[in-house]
């Protein structure tokens, strides 16, 4: 008995390596047979669809296919029909399980796993660059940051910056300290990409003194003195002033909110640009 070789044709509106990999799978089952798998990704038309039906069916070939779009799964069905081809739908079945157990309709969206993707990429990029330059390690990530947060110790620029990483968004911090002098990189880019944060000085007073504490020294280090913060504050202002950015003042606000503040001043920034 002579075996015909099999002919799979994976039909995708995305890259259709789900669809290829279970065909692969499900023709390893059968040794000594040789199965031919041709994928076709991107299919998002019925005039692409009815043309690679037409190949398959010189091939009479069976199809596989994961497409979201329920017009071109409804056609790919009817012309696979009309010239005897056979069918599997990877996704559909579990998709309208899932909408059945749910009560939810699903958003038919091609390509949508690659988008989340892509989030997921883009959010683990800006944790990566909000660690790289924080607390001012390397003030030339300032050039290639979405967000420049700057502010005197313990305003909560580290936790925005994480914050905002996990929105996808590139920050990076610099601390203001009156014996230090502003990097020069500060001065080189668009105001509205820089936020300025302050607390009030009792607030920071409070907020030194405790982590004093933690730290196991004593609260009346310099660092935590009222006196201190104040020329620190002050010093910050000029700083913030000279570049022209928008100040927030944090205290008593959640680090979401301050965020929320943040997002806003940048999406207004770039609408002007």
């Amino acid at each position: 008995m002579t075996t015909q070789m099999p002919v799979v044709y994976v039909i995708s509106d995305a890259l259709g390596e789900t669809a290829e990999f279970v065909s692969r799978a499900a023709a390893a089952q059968f040794s000594g047979v040789r199965t031919r798998i041709r994928r076709v990704p991107y299919v998002r038309d019925e005039a692409h669809l009815d043309e690679i039906l037409d190949e398959a069916a010189k091939d009479q070939a069976i199809i596989v296919y994961t497409l979201v779009l329920l017009g071109l799964r409804n056609h790919l069905e009817k012309r696979a029909q009309e010239v005897g081809l056979q069918t599997v739908d990877i996704l559909g079945p579990l998709i309208g399980a899932i909408s059945t157990q749910t009560g939810l309709e699903p958003s038919h969206i091609p390509s949508i796993i690659h988008r989340l993707d892509e989030q997921y990429f883009r959010k683990m990029e800006a944790i990566e660059f909000a660690v790289k330059y924080d607390d001012g390690k390397d003030a030339r990530g300032a050039l290639f940051a979405d967000v420049v947060l700057i502010g005197v110790s313990r305003t909560s620029k580290t936790p925005l910056s994480m914050y905002l990483a996990h929105k996808g968004i590139k920050a990076a911090n610099i601390p203001l300290v009156p014996e230090v002098a502003p990097p020069e990189e500060l001065f080189s880019i668009p105001s509205h990409k820089i936020v300025g944060l302050t607390l009030r000085p009792d607030r920071l007073n409070l907020i030194r003194t405790e982590r004093l504490k933690t730290l196991g020294l004593g609260a009346s280090a310099n660092y935590a003195s009222l006196e201190r913060i104040v020329q620190e504050l002050e010093y910050a202002r000029k700083v913030m002033k000279k570049v022209g950015c928008r100040i927030i003042d944090a205290t008593g606000k959640a680090v979401e909110e301050t965020a929320s503040t943040i997002l806003e001043i940048m999406y207004r920034g770039e609408r002007r640009d």
